[in-house]
């Protein structure tokens, strides 16, 4: 396990370094940039700019400005919001929670009704339910998901008058019963897309395993059907899952953009967007990459799970 660990440790340490230049680059190189949002004031003159942009280190070369970037990031500074002018963690720790709510919720939906129709629909093979739980993945997968929450917003919110159109929660009520409510339709629109994915990748799992010699071996045992699928089928169908479930972050995050930006939820995918916009390059970095991080950590934790899930695998 210790060569593993520091193995990955020193790939992921490398990963990073490559995902941060090749942002930085991409992100100073872009038109326009920082200094264009100060620019529309009409109160600016040149030597304002001029000003702004030393004090921001904007006027150096690129490979000095990473560089120093990249000095501070290692000593814990992430360096201040250009439109907040707040210390670049408290702004994403401020927009963290609610996407992590967000993301938590739908996962939890996704994981538990993905799996039990995937389970269903490989013991039901070319069943009804099976055909229609098809169906309804791929056209799950086919549609935008910024699709579904036009479609949510209009249909519970302006015809049923059921849920909010948007926000966390209504201006001096932050109860929970009321942030529950507002958690309802963009916690669907994010879990529908996942349910899809969880469930097909579960069919498929399960499909590969009940299939095996020792499947039929213990079915021609006399063994329950419930004790082979439980004991037998559903454990080694899980590595499949575990690398979904470890390389869920990508997708969730960018189904969490485009769901806070519909539903105005004050989240990172739309502090993310909003930093885009205003060229608040500190901002976007920090949330790139706490981005690739959680990534790397949800990578390790799934090849650790392996060894959990089954015995034969071991890590060095």
């Amino acid at each position: 396990m210790g060569p593993f660990l520091a193995r990955r440790l020193w790939q992921s340490l490398l990963l990073l370094a490559i995902v941060s230049a090749i942002g930085f680059a991409i992100l100073h190189l872009a038109p326009g940039g920082p200094m264009s949002q100060f620019a529309q004031s009409a109160q600016m003159t040149q030597e304002d700019l001029d000003r702004i942009s030393r004090e921001l280190g904007l006027d150096r070369p690129l490979p000095v400005q990473y560089l120093d970037w990249l000095r501070r990031m290692l000593s814990g500074d992430w360096g201040r919001s250009y439109r907040d002018n707040a210390p670049v963690w408290s702004v994403i720790a401020s927009h963290l929670r609610a996407t992590f709510e967000l993301m938590a919720a739908s996962t939890l939906i996704a994981m538990l009704l993905g799996c039990a129709i995937g389970i269903l629909g490989a013991i039901q093979r070319y069943s009804i339910f099976d055909m229609a739980a098809t169906v309804g993945a791929m056209v799950a997968l086919s549609i935008p998901t910024f699709w579904f929450g036009l479609i949510a917003i209009y249909l519970f919110s302006v015809e049923l008058g059921w849920l909010p159109a948007g926000n966390r929660q209504t201006i001096g009520d932050g109860s929970l019963p009321n942030v529950l409510h507002h958690m309802i339709a963009p916690v669907m629109v994010l879990a529908l897309v996942e349910t899809a994915i969880w469930a097909r990748f579960t069919r498929s799992a399960v499909l590969d395993v009940i299939g095996q010699d020792y499947i039929r071996t213990a079915r021609a045992k006399g063994v329950p059907e419930r004790a082979v699928l439980s004991r037998h089928a559903l454990r080694n169908a899980l590595l499949p899952l575990i690398t979904l479930a470890g390389l869920q972050f990508p997708t969730l995050l960018g189904g969490a953009l485009v769901t806070e930006t519909v539903f105005t939820w004050p989240g990172m995918g739309r502090l993310f967007l909003d930093s885009i916009e205003y060229r608040d390059y500190p901002v976007v970095m920090g949330i790139l990459m706490l981005s690739a991080l959680m990534v790397l950590i949800g990578s390790l934790i799934a090849d650790m799970l392996y060894a959990v899930a089954d015995p034969r695998i071991r890590l060095g």
